[in-house]
């Protein structure tokens, strides 16, 4: 494995959009009988977090485009030359389709893809300054967070975060998926259709949407689910729950993998039903994906 690349010296200026939460005690873990088993999402048990500021949203293709820019900071997609982009997506030359992940076909290595072109090539990002950035791995996100003075979230911040306030719910504005007050709008950016060949996108949006699309949730803050997977501090320990600290759990202290959460743009109850508060997911540091992102939040206390 390669070693992560340097992170950057300077000191950079984080322009996201700060909510402050008192912390305090919740319920942690899936409640609602719908987990996927392997990812560990249970036991619920409580767990009391302290103080903290977490970005309104993900941080966007302009927020790292000012680090980047700031620092000359090359990502490993960038450095390994291809990252994954989801099939429909690509948008490179024929010879740049390395072919499809193994089993996971909708997935392609695409030589020349990375988060100033998130299809490959001939794309670009002209018009999504305000998406989420992706294509970033987990050592990318700890480099921009340095950078910006600030960390990523650990699992159990994300989680109690997402909830917005409301204790056991599936998703962070209650438990149906739909507004079924609303002619059935959606209320994130997961898939519609059949998965992986047909998104109907009755969302709006194939792949990402703007940052600040449907509405936050009880904390005021936006996509919590849906749009992009947003990496975590903690390594995955799909076990971890059962030992977890009571207080401020750091996540386990070794892993091979990090955790992910929120679920993404690809997200289809057929097949991945993780666009949920609780739900988890993880991989390794280094890789990186065109539905990937993060927020992070501050390094002191809040008042």
């Amino acid at each position: 494995m390669a070693a992560p690349p340097p992170v950057p010296d300077a000191r950079g200026e984080h322009g996201v959009e700060q909510v402050v939460l008192s912390g305090g005690s919740f319920a942690m873990g899936n409640s609602n009988g719908d987990e996927n088993a392997a990812d560990g999402e249970t036991p619920v048990h409580q767990v009391e977090l302290a103080p903290f500021s977490i970005d309104a949203t993900s941080v966007t293709n302009a927020d790292f485009a000012r680090f980047a820019d700031a620092t000359g900071y090359r990502t490993e997609a960038e450095t390994f030359g291809y990252s994954a982009v989801f099939h429909l997506a690509v948008a490179a030359e024929p010879d740049e389709v390395m072919g499809p992940a193994s089993g996971t076909p909708w997935w392609v290595g695409v030589r020349g893809a990375d988060w100033r072109h998130p299809g490959g090539s001939r794309s670009d990002l002209d018009g999504l300054d305000d998406h989420p950035v992706v294509h970033v791995s987990w050592n990318d996100v700890v480099a921009y967070s340095k950078w910006a003075g600030r960390r990523l979230p650990t699992e159990a911040e994300w989680e109690y975060a997402a909830r917005g306030g409301l204790e056991g719910a599936r998703y962070p504005w209650g438990d149906e998926l739909i507004d079924n007050e609303t002619d059935g709008e959606w209320r994130c950016n997961i898939w519609q259709g059949e998965f992986p060949r047909t998104n109907t996108e009755e969302d709006g949006y194939l792949t990402t949407a703007p940052v600040r699309t449907f509405q936050p949730n009880g904390y005021g803050l936006w996509q919590m689910v849906g749009n992009v997977w947003e990496w975590c501090a903690d390594w995955f320990g799909p076990r971890y729950y059962k030992f977890s600290p009571a207080e401020n759990p750091p996540g386990p202290s070794l892993g091979a993998a990090r955790v992910m959460r929120g679920g993404s743009y690809l997200c289809h109850d057929s097949y991945c039903n993780r666009y949920r508060n609780a739900a988890r997911s993880s991989n390794t540091p280094e890789s990186s994906m065109g539905n990937a992102g993060f927020r992070t939040v501050g390094l002191t206390r809040p008042e």
